[in-house]
């Protein structure tokens, strides 16, 4: 695809999803007001339901972890800067979204704007995503690179540890690169956590705290990375090098439509229409499913289901050749051959983040 036909095509396809980037600050109050009311009332339940039976805790900290993804997603549209018209009202708002689900505001602003501009763009993977390597960067990898990246991307590792590891551990500090303003708001972000959580702890006391809060965490961080891995992972997605790269075919075939139940769809604030997202950032997260269905290109995009994404557990690394993710397995005869020279091959190494 050309790029003077590349910017066409995503002009057409901006002008026919522009009047949904309108927010309404009615709808966002509402939604405000039937996220974290919920989530208030969940946790204390879960907390009381603690004189009964730690089992019937349990059950309501599964709901309650739905309400913190919900609030993600709150905290995810001021990042954008779609929730409210003010830009200010978008960072106190997403401060303290922020600091309930564990995530600095500017931190995750900034690393979530690069994922954006280069999603699906083989040459620039590192900030903000999860770390994918192609078939040819792990037969060149040495021994030890190839044992990181297998544990890496082990399910159990990757859904397992990785909430504890990104949510409590890696939240907690500022990148290197880090400006003046996104330091301080990490700073103030782990102040308030801090403050939160001692605050509660007074209240209802340490081992009922972590009794209720911890599997709340772990649960609602397991379905955030997951929600974020199966939104660019899936069978006929895109990635390609910068000059094959495209916005558009990044936003529309690099990034899926996921057909969750209506209940899962409303819990999780419509991003499952992730390709409707990448295409307009600025859309809030509640006309998302209006733009997709206003918009016949974008009902192109490829459709999976709870049943259809569970195939992205055996993804581990992109084949440019044949476009396409494959298994260790698949390319076991490969590493067994002699591998030939490759000019200018980097390997490509990222952390793990959740979207």
């Amino acid at each position: 695809m050309s790029k003077s036909s590349t910017s066409a095509q995503l002009s057409s396809l901006k002008k026919s999803v522009a009047p949904f980037e309108k927010n309404d600050r009615k709808a966002s109050i509402k939604q405000m007001i039937n996220t974290l009311g919920p989530l208030f009332l969940l946790w204390a339940a879960a907390y009381f339901s603690l004189s009964v039976s730690y089992w019937l805790t349990l059950l309501f900290a599964v709901p309650a972890a739905g309400f913190v993804i919900r609030t993600f997603i709150i905290f995810h549209d001021c990042c954008h800067g779609s929730f409210f018209r003010n830009r200010k009202a978008n960072d106190i708002l997403g401060t303290i979204t922020g600091v309930l689900t564990l995530v600095p505001y500017r931190q995750w602003k900034r690393s979530h704007s690069i994922h954006h501009a280069g999603s699906s763009n083989l040459d620039k993977r590192g900030i903000g995503d999860i770390w994918i390597m192609t078939v040819d960067e792990y037969i060149a990898a040495k021994p030890l690179q190839r044992l990181w990246y297998r544990i890496y991307r082990n399910p159990l590792v990757m859904f397992g540890a990785g909430p504890i590891a990104v949510f409590l551990i890696q939240y907690r500090f500022n990148v290197k690169s880090a400006r003046r303003q996104e330091r301080m708001n990490t700073y103030l972000t782990n102040v308030l956590i801090a403050a939160l959580y001692a605050g509660m702890i007074w209240a209802v006391g340490w081992q009922a705290f972590l009794l209720v809060q911890l599997p709340i965490v772990f649960v609602s961080g397991f379905l955030g990375i997951w929600l974020f891995y199966v939104q660019h992972q899936f069978e006929d997605t895109f990635f390609e090098h910068e000059e094959e790269w495209s916005y558009v075919m990044a936003a529309v075939e690099g990034s899926s439509y996921y057909k969750l139940p209506k209940l899962l769809q409303w819990i999780t604030g419509n991003i499952g229409f992730h390709h409707v997202h990448h295409l307009a950032p600025k859309v809030p997260n509640y006309n998302l499913e209006l733009a997709h269905n206003a918009t016949p290109p974008l009902q192109k995009a490829t459709t999976i289901t709870i049943g259809t994404s569970l195939k992205a557990l055996r993804f581990r690394l992109w084949d440019e050749e044949n476009k396409g993710f494959v298994s260790f397995k698949e390319i076991k005869d490969r590493l067994r051959q002699p591998l030939p020279p490759v000019e200018g091959l980097k390997i490509q190494k990222t952390g793990l983040q959740a979207e």
